[in-house]
This record gives structure tokens, C-alpha cells and sequence, in this order.
């Protein structure tokens, strides 16, 4: 997702919302990693007007916060897709084909690993092993496997997502 995509979505966040989250926690400085679960859960990411916010009602330095959410995984600082296709690069995968895999949803979507489409629509992410060997190569889009995968099968695939 390009930085002014990201830009015009940040500019849309009610922070009224964010509000209703942090209220029951003011003065708590550490409930901070349940604020911002809460506020990921509401918006999908941690947007940086709301981070802002977070840091100026929790009386939290703006650096701490984050530290906080680049150090634990789940915390995502920019937006994802609906659709989260996760591109298994384990040892059988990789033998089987899984980089031509990675190459053409990456050429279909016009992304890289660890981006998000403009739309919204897909966020591309590859993975040390999803564990079905014997489906390689595999990719999961959302909870749902999709094994013994050719180039050719990929686009199909994707278009099968809304």
C-alpha cells in the first residue's frame, strides 16, 4: 500500500472511538498492550493519528509506543487487506516451487512481501512453514489452504477472494 494511500486513510480515523477505548484505562500506563490491541482489533492496524492520541492521553512517550508495537508481531502499523495470503517458504515448499508462487502473486497483485494491495483487498506475507508438507507448495489465504500449487493455479485463486 503506497504511503499516500496509508496518508488518506489516517486522516479518517475518529478518535472520539479511540477515546472509548483508552477511557477505561487512564492512569493505568500499564495497560498500554491492551489499549492497543483494542484499537488495532477496532481499526485492523495501529494508525498514527491514533497512536498520537494514545501518547498524549496515557501521558506515554510517543517512542515507547512504538517500541512496544514494533517489537511484538502482532501489532501492525500499517493497514492490511481483507484477504491475508500467506506464502509458505519451509523447506519442502521452497524445493516443490513456492519463490515462482511468491513471483506470480506478486506480479497478479502488484505487491511485495509484507505489503498490502491499494484496495484493501489482499495483504501478501511469507511464512517459515504453515505445516501441510504434503500439499507443497501451499499458500493459506485467510485460515484456508491451497496445496499443490502451480503458477497457473494462482490466479484463479485469487480471483476466488472478494
Amino acid at each position: 500500500m503506497s504511503n499516500e494511500a496509508v496518508a488518506a486513510l489516517n486522516q479518517d480515523i475518529d478518535l472520539d472511538q479511540v477515546d472509548s477505548i483508552i477511557e477505561p484505562y487512564l492512569g493505568k500506563k500499564e495497560m498500554v498492550i491492551p489499549i492497543l490491541q483494542k484499537v488495532q482489533e477496532h481499526f485492523g492496524y495501529l494508525p498514527r493519528p491514533a497512536m498520537e492520541h494514545i501518547s498524549r492521553r496515557m501521558h506515554i512517550p510517543i517512542s515507547r509506543l512504538y517500541g512496544i508495537t514494533t517489537f511484538y508481531a502482532q501489532f501492525k502499523l500499517k493497514p492490511r487487506g481483507r484477504n491475508i495470503i500467506r506464502v509458505c517458504k519451509g523447506t519442502a515448499c521452497h524445493i516443490q516451487g513456492s519463490p515462482k508462487i511468491s513471483e506470480r502473486i506478486e506480479e497478479i497483485l502488484e505487491v511485495e512481501s509484507g505489503e498490502t494491495t491499494d484496495d484493501l483487498k489482499f495483504t501478501l506475507e511469507e511464512v517459515a512453514c504453515i505445516g501441510c508438507c504434503a500439499l507443497a507448495p501451499v499458500i493459506m489465504v485467510n485460515d484456508e489452504p491451497h496445496g499443490r500449487l502451480t503458477p497457473d493455479k494462482v490466479k484463479d485463486i485469487l480471483d476466488s477472494y472478494e
